[in-house]
């Protein structure tokens, strides 16, 4: 009764267009499943992981979608981003992992925000698939954000350093599924990959809710 109570005052939106949803949907307006760009990453490669996959391109009302989410405190976007993301990854076959983490943040901006978006989305994902989820990383150094570097060289360098392995020990032979919201030219989520494989994962593949449209990484 509460929740239809609450519904009636705070009636649920798309979580892209914040059109008012009816009441026999949930997560995106009918035109948003029809017209959401697909991602499809094609011959794309990002160094260091198996395979990848995103839900849509970062474009338009997925780009704004995630910012309300990142920058205005819609955290609850993160159980329909999981609950779209955990349907897409069975449809794409992405099956081939032991246990998921994130990329984190760092303290800062974690205090200044409220939260770490890559890791609500990772703890709303084990609510709708029951999977095991570990943090794996750390960031270490607040380097500059990636969005102000167009540069795809200028990124890597940026990241170098940046995060370091946590729990190795548990680590250590698993298949790991690793989280964010947003690749752009992938620099992050190889550096981080690179260093779980280099603490002893066995392989990581990656998912996120969006990525940039570009040829390759």
């Amino acid at each position: 009764m509460l929740r239809r109570f609450l519904n009636l005052i705070y009636p649920p939106k798309c979580v892209l267009c914040q059109r008012i949803l009816d009441s026999n949907v949930t997560d995106l307006c009918h035109s948003c499943r029809i017209n959401a760009r697909e991602f499809t990453h094609g011959k794309r490669n990002i160094p260091f992981v198996a395979q990848w996959t995103a839900l849509w391109y970062y474009k338009d009302d997925v780009r704004s979608s995630i910012h309300r989410f990142k920058f205005r405190n819609r955290r609850k976007y993160a159980e329909s981003y999981a609950r779209l993301l955990a349907m897409h990854m069975e449809k794409e076959g992405f099956a081939d992992w032991d246990v998921a983490t994130w990329i984190p943040i760092g303290p800062w901006r974690n205090f200044r925000r409220g939260y770490d978006q890559a890791q609500l989305i990772c703890q709303n994902l084990q609510k709708e698939t029951g999977c095991q989820i570990r943090r794996f990383l750390k960031k270490i150094r607040n380097a500059p954000p990636q969005s102000g570097l167009a540069d795809a060289a200028r990124r890597r360098a940026n990241v170098l350093g940046a995060y370091k392995a946590v729990n190795p020990a548990l680590l250590e032979g698993k298949r790991i599924l690793l989280l964010d919201d947003v690749i752009t030219t992938g620099a992050t989520a190889s550096e981080c990959a690179r260093i779980l494989l280099t603490a002893g994962a066995k392989s990581v593949t990656l998912a996120a809710v969006a990525a940039a449209r570009q040829d390759k990484i």
